[in-house]
């Protein structure tokens, strides 16, 4: 059984005050430590009936205190985002045995962002993002294939326009707990709870 054993012990004094700027500090560790994808996460959300959900999503930044990501708004995740507008996210940073939680709010991001989002990406995510018809059932490949060439060609020399569809969402954050690996399983973690414009941190038994 591997033992966590890669930092020295987490202890309060170690982390900043405001957990946004020591998720920043930890997440510059991990672009640093060659990790595959270290922005990526785990979104999960839950639709108006109950039913959880969860996938990896990438981290695209900080907007106003909030996590923010960038999908297609009339996916799965978008709808049930529309029916109940709460999620949690994780990083999981094996290499440096740690991983980072996030609970609450969600909000869209303002349009003016989505679009320079947008127009920042390649034009080949552009034409996917405008063209795919997120979480429906697509019987061939070569259906989409062809769509997708169809973009590229009515928008030839053009600026691809954002879709009315597609945009950011910000995880307004009411918790943040840092975990960091310890042995023998006794991990550390530290969570941080809003508390009106300010936040309280606690630590948590493993």
């Amino acid at each position: 059984m591997a033992q966590y054993e890669r930092n020295p012990p987490l202890n309060d004094s170690d982390v900043l005050p405001d957990p946004l700027a020591q998720f920043e500090r930890w997440l510059a560790d991990a672009a640093a430590a060659s990790l595959v994808e270290p922005t990526a996460m785990s979104l999960a959300t839950v639709s108006a009936g109950g039913r959880p959900s969860l996938r990896i999503v990438l981290f695209k930044g900080l907007h106003q205190g909030g996590f923010t990501f960038y999908t297609n708004y009339e996916s799965r995740k978008g709808e049930e985002l529309a029916a109940r507008p709460e999620a949690a996210l994780t990083f999981w940073w094996d290499k440096l045995e740690r991983q980072v939680r996030i609970e609450g709010r969600v909000e869209r991001v303002p349009r003016e962002l989505s679009d320079r989002y947008f127009h920042s990406r390649p034009r080949g995510s552009q034409i996917g993002a405008y063209t795919s018809r997120q979480s429906q059932v697509l019987q061939k490949r070569e259906e989409l294939d062809a769509r997708l060439a169809a973009t590229d060609e009515r928008f030839s020399g053009q600026d691809i326009p954002l879709p009315d569809y597609w945009g950011g969402y910000v995880v307004v954050p009411e918790t943040i707990e840092f975990w960091q690996g310890r042995a023998n399983r006794v991990h550390d973690r530290l969570l941080y709870v809003r508390a009106g414009n300010a936040w309280r941190m606690e630590r948590l038994e493993p």
